[in-house]
């Protein structure tokens, strides 16, 4: 049957455990500064939306991206495929409840694919296959109307589960992608899932962890894996938990070395710059500020300086296009 997958409890597997464990505790005593941590959680998710797409063939980088506001819109194809996995997340972290269901799964992948197919929030109705990159079909998933029963059943050993998270999380993105309910984008909307089940089991690390990172960087290693034959999965496990052991030792380390920053020495490079040009003249009109970065869109600049207000580094006087600009303190 095709959810037997099982795993042993290897000596590599129960020291992940504790390492992770370990890191959730020292993340719960280290100092909680908002304006850093919620940039670091933002360079998180935006690392976790990209290396997803790019695990599936976006070419898409971080710095092609990172001063970016394209989540409001989404110009080209590999933008929009970004955009609707930050969508995605965002969604997810509105979700109160810990239930996992059918309908969970296909309104998010509305949300992932919006745009890029037709067949959106729907189980695929015809038989699909996974091919190599010789165009060499290498996986037949079950037949399409098997599928939702798969699903529903596959939902319900990760609800009755008794193990640890993570292992629950690796054990559900696996079986998920063997199942491979979607004609597209089963990759993506199984990795969120898989973050889901680790925020809801208490691994979440304040979302300052992007798995996608390690499984983009170790694609091969990731691919092989998941294309295991046979029932024992524990290679996958102990893969996937390696990767989260490794990715939360780099958030804890990348916290720690900001923790006696400046906050706005957590800003994206040209809202510093803006930060200082204001500072420094103390009152600027938006125009002004327009003529120092006249190659970004009056949008963008826009974007900057609302982004500044709340987190209460300016102030804005007037509410017309004649409004003001002036440091809070």
């Amino acid at each position: 049957m095709l959810l037997d997958y099982a795993y042993s409890i290897t000596p590599a597997i129960t020291d992940h455990l504790y390492q992770l464990d370990v890191l959730n505790k020292a993340l719960t005593l280290m100092p909680h500064l908002p304006h850093i941590e919620e940039n670091l959680k933002r360079k998180s998710l935006l690392k976790s939306s990209v290396y997803s797409a790019r695990i599936e063939g976006n070419r898409l980088r971080m710095e092609d991206v990172e001063n970016s506001t394209f989540e409001l819109r989404g110009e080209t194809r590999e933008k929009l495929e970004i955009a609707n996995i930050l969508k995605a997340i965002r969604w997810l972290d509105s979700q109160r409840s810990n239930v996992l269901s059918k309908a969970f799964l296909m309104e998010l992948h509305k949300i992932v694919m919006s745009g890029l197919t037709e067949e959106l929030g729907r189980f695929r109705s015809s038989q699909s296959a996974i091919f190599n990159q010789a165009g060499v079909a290498i996986y037949l998933p079950p037949p399409a109307s098997e599928v939702g029963t798969l699903v529903e059943k596959l939902i319900e050993q990760a609800r009755s589960s008794k193990d640890a998270g993570p292992l629950v999380s690796a054990r559900f993105h696996f079986v998920f992608e063997k199942i491979h309910p979607f004609l597209d984008g089963n990759g993506r909307v199984g990795r969120l899932v898989s973050a889901f089940i680790l925020e809801k089991t208490g691994y979440g690390f304040r979302k300052l962890v992007s798995l996608e990172e390690y499984l983009e960087n170790e694609r091969e290693r990731y691919y092989h894996f998941l294309n295991t034959a046979g029932k024992d999965i524990t290679g996958f496990i102990e893969f996937f938990l390696e990767g989260f052991v490794l990715q939360a030792e780099k958030a804890l380390v990348n916290l720690g070395k900001t923790k006696e920053e400046l906050p706005e020495d957590s800003l994206l490079p040209r809202r510093r710059e803006i930060l200082e040009i204001i500072r420094d003249q103390k009152m600027v009109s938006f125009d002004a500020i327009k003529r120092r970065f006249f190659k970004v869109p009056s949008s963008t600049i826009h974007y900057d300086l609302k982004q500044l207000t709340k987190d209460r580094f300016i102030k804005k006087l007037g509410k017309t296009r004649g409004s003001l600009y002036t440091p809070a303190d």
